[in-house]
């Protein structure tokens, strides 16, 4: 606790030297009418620390068939993605690890006690309003308690029913079709019961053989010779999915609710890694997850706010590994989630806000394995969090404490953990009529060990300590908007970091056996800076392109101990330097898009020898839209092409990515 006091104290005298940022930008009425839902990055008015944002046609536009392929293009962002459409998909934001980071669904976290990772590749972009990603957290207080524990967070915030000129009811229906014989029928239905209630539904179905032609080649370290060059076609990545999703909406008086149902069921095969020139793989997992969650928000007079939150989830998950040279597998998990929170706003002036909430949880898990433990895990999470406004200044700090209480029926349970993390934002606007800002946050976050970390046969360690992160940031940013001419929007944006994780949870060779087990060794050092750009033009009547740039460069570093062979060394799979570009026009019923990613060279293992060296890779992608409408009807065609230079390359490595391919989409509404 002195260490967090120390930290905050420091950032305390900073307080002339640390920013904020833009509000959101004010088009002309020209712009609103063509991009008023084309937002890449954004900034919120009442936000200390800017978010970065997809959303609308934006999001639509991106060539992106799941969201974690749309979060390509977040700066400070790595995707694990293990090929194809079926293939794991998780998201590492500035090189803290995959638990650090929240995924809210609808303003729900997604959560996974088993192994922590949430599989976003799971998640369509049919019914998806918008995503944001939030370093440190989001620039509000009034929400649970669990909002205030991650070292970074993504939002998925889906469709709500919106109704004009009268209308009750809207319906869109959606085709899409292409490589790797994918087949994906979507549908869309809102109605109108009354003023209070609304809903939507929402489903579809997904099913791709998951085959595509890749060449694979590996030179000697030594000689750099090809001693294998393989052209074949990626077998067992087959899926069969589907997603039905059903909300309500109604308005209180003075408040509002929500409830959703969520099912999503998989068949999928897992291609695996191509290993000494195999690439036939007998795994397959069968995935079974629903959940039911709910909101109610109420004012309490114009200064007391009150939110109530819960859910339920059941996951199942089936993992069969018929591959006859190891022991063959046949396992099924269950996993069992129950959540409340309540959380409390008072506004004690106009500029000055308070908040408390407080969020309990319960997990269980169990599965037909010998040995296994039947964990359940109780988890009380609280938060105490302030929010200032005065003039220029925006100030945000919180004090989150969590208490974790572990229970096990065939093992030893682990001692109780209680965990204090405290987190200051702040802005400055030193110029109140130019979109210059200055910000910067502290913060301190946790994850605690999964399941599998704490219980897995033989590899798991009962006495593992939660692995934490410190973070600090300072950035700036300038935003410039212009009702006429030629340029009508541009800015930039810029941040320096620098983050700390400790008591990393490692796999680690113990004993004189060399047996694996989960043990806190690891410590990283992490240095880095995001830099973003972007600009809207009006060079013709009805034409408008918008342009966005981003760069992130990322020292990654492990510092546990001077005697490794890789201390200070990149750790496994951070590039030094990556970006992404953005660019779209729009003319009258006509959308154009063009998008390019770039990661540099990484090292697949800890220690950076050539031997572990992974080149770069980049992909580009175009779509081209045209839009229909007749009467109360509208239509739209889609055709993309991605991996336009069919790359070859991997992301993970031994797991090829697809070639050039391509997709077309219908789609219609009423």
């Amino acid at each position: 606790m002195y260490r967090n006091r120390k930290h905050i104290a420091v950032l305390l005298l900073l307080i002339p030297f640390i920013a904020a940022s833009a509000q959101e930008p004010v088009l002309s009425d020209s712009t609103e009418k063509r991009l008023k839902d084309v937002v890449v990055t954004a900034t919120r008015r009442n936000e200390t620390i800017p978010s970065q944002r997809l959303r609308g046609k934006e999001l639509q536009r991106m060539n992106s068939l799941n969201v974690a392929d749309a979060l390509r293009y977040f700066s400070g962002v790595q995707i694990k993605d293990y090929g194809g459409i079926g293939g794991i998909k998780t998201i590492n934001i500035r090189s803290m690890g995959t638990n650090h980071v929240g995924i809210f669904y609808d303003g729900i976290q997604l959560s996974n006690a088993q192994n922590g990772q949430v599989d976003l590749g799971m998640f369509s972009l049919d019914n998806m309003q918008e995503i944001q990603l939030y370093n440190g957290q989001k620039s509000e207080i009034f929400q649970p308690a669990k909002d205030f524990a991650s070292a970074g967070s993504v939002y998925l915030w889906t469709r709500k029913p919106e109704f004009d000129n009268g209308k009750d009811y809207h319906f869109k229906a959606t085709l899409k079709s292409g490589s790797f014989d994918l087949v994906n029928p979507s549908l869309l239905m809102d109605f109108k019961f009354s003023e209070k209630v609304r809903a939507s539904f929402s489903g579809e179905w997904v099913s791709s053989s998951g085959k595509y032609k890749f060449r694979y080649k590996r030179r000697a370290v030594k000689t750099g010779e090809i001693v294998y060059d393989t052209t074949a076609v990626r077998q067992n990545g087959d899926i069969r999915a589907t997603r039905l999703e059903g909300s309500l909406f109604g308005d209180l008086q003075q408040g509002s609710w929500m409830f959703k149902a969520y099912n999503y069921t998989s068949e999928r095969g897992v291609p695996g890694a191509i290993v000494n020139n195999v690439w036939r793989r007998g795994e397959r997992i069968w995935d079974n997850n629903s959940f039911a969650q709910g909101r109610i928000v109420k004012d309490f007079g114009k200064r007391y706010h009150a939110q109530f939150t819960g859910k339920y989830a059941y996951y199942l998950t089936k993992y069969v590994n018929k591959d006859t040279t190891v022991a063959r597998i046949d396992n099924v998990y269950r996993q069992k989630e129950l959540y409340l929170s309540t959380s409390h706003l008072y506004n004690i002036t106009r500029t000055w806000d308070i908040s408390a909430a407080y969020d309990l949880q319960w997990n269980q898990m169990d599965a037909d394995m010998i040995g296994f433990v039947y964990p359940t895990r109780w988890t009380h999470l609280g938060s105490l969090a302030t929010a200032l406004h005065v003039g220029p200044l925006k100030a945000q700090g919180s004090m989150a404490f969590s208490y974790i209480h572990d229970k096990t029926r065939l093992a030893q349970s682990p001692d109780d953990k209680k965990v204090w993390t405290p987190a200051l934002f702040l802005s400055y606007r030193p110029f109140k009529h130019y979109g210059f800002m200055l910000r910067g946050f502290a913060k301190r976050s946790f994850r605690m060990p999964t399941f599998n970390d704490l219980y897995y046969a033989e590899m798991g360690n009962a006495r593992l300590k939660p692995e934490s992160t410190t973070q600090y940031d300072l950035g700036i940013s300038y935003k410039s908007k212009r009702h006429k001419g030629f340029l009508t929007e541009w800015g930039i944006q810029v941040d320096g970091y620098r983050n700390f994780v400790h008591d990393k949870i490692i796999a680690y060779p113990k004993g004189a056996q060399f047996r694996w087990t989960m043990l806190n060794l690891g410590r990283v050092r992490i240095t880095g800076a995001d830099i973003s750009a972007d600009m809207t033009v009006n060079p013709v009547d009805e034409l408008f392109v918008r342009g966005k740039i981003q760069y992130t460069y990322q020292e990654a570093i492990d510092v546990t101990q001077r005697s490794d062979t890789y201390y200070r060394d990149q750790i496994p799979y951070i590039p030094w330097h990556s970006g992404s570009a953005i660019l779209q026009a729009e003319w009258k019923s006509w959308n154009f898009n063009y998008s390019f990613i770039y990661t540099g060279e990484r090292y697949n293992q800890q220690e950076n020898i050539i031997y572990n060296h992974t080149q770069p890779w980049y992909t580009s992608d175009i779509s081209l839209v045209k839009s229909l409408s007749w009467n109360k009807y509208t239509a739209k065609i889609t055709l993309e092409i991605n991996n336009v230079f069919s790359q070859d390359y991997d992301v993970i490595l031994n797991y090829p990515m697809p070639k050039r391919n391509y997709r077309i989409t219908f789609s219609f509404e009423l």
